[in-house]
């Protein structure tokens, strides 16, 4: 099966903050186990909230780690490189053909970014994500929305994120 690995471009500051999050999350792995050694002592398990709820953190906990590993082994560190065709890393304004009032700017990447940002982040993956990959500027796309309607944007400019 071919690779779907895409790379996440992240700032120095972004890729710092989520090395640092995977440093803490590793470190505190000894006292989650601990914490699920205590709890177990405590007797029956089946009616050991205490025990499932230790145990369910750990699951999340590790689940964050795993997620965390992936997206900082295939990022990529530094300026997105400028191009000429949306594409993940830029800050994309769409117009909704439907209304041309309307229009939208947000951050087509990986949501870990969103907590550097306040723009709305919208995975190359998604609906419009996809749909917009190599558009360029005033070219008209279509899209399924999840509701199943048809949906129709204009690029209005795109530019690289510098978060």
């Amino acid at each position: 099966m071919p690779s779907t690995e895409t790379n996440t471009w992240l700032s120095q500051e972004a890729f710092d903050r989520l090395q640092g999050e995977l440093d803490e999350l590793i470190a505190a792995r000894p006292a989650v186990a601990a914490e699920i050694n205590a709890r177990r002592e405590e007797g029956d398990l089946r009616e050991n909230g205490g025990y499932h709820a230790a145990r369910e953190e750990q699951g999340k906990q590790e689940a964050r780690i795993r997620q965390l590993q992936e997206l900082l082994r295939t990022a990529r560190v530094g300026d997105a490189p400028t191009a000429d065709a949306v594409s993940p890393g830029m800050v994309v304004t769409i117009q909704f053909d439907d209304d041309a009032d309307d229009t939208e700017t947000f951050l087509l990447g990986s949501r870990e970014i969103a907590a550097t940002t306040d723009l709305t982040v919208y995975s190359p993956e998604s609906a419009l994500g996809a749909a917009i990959m190599g558009a360029k500027t005033g070219q008209s796309v279509s899209y399924t929305a999840p509701s199943g309607a048809t949906i129709t944007v204009s690029i209005v400019k795109f530019e690289p994120f510098a978060g």
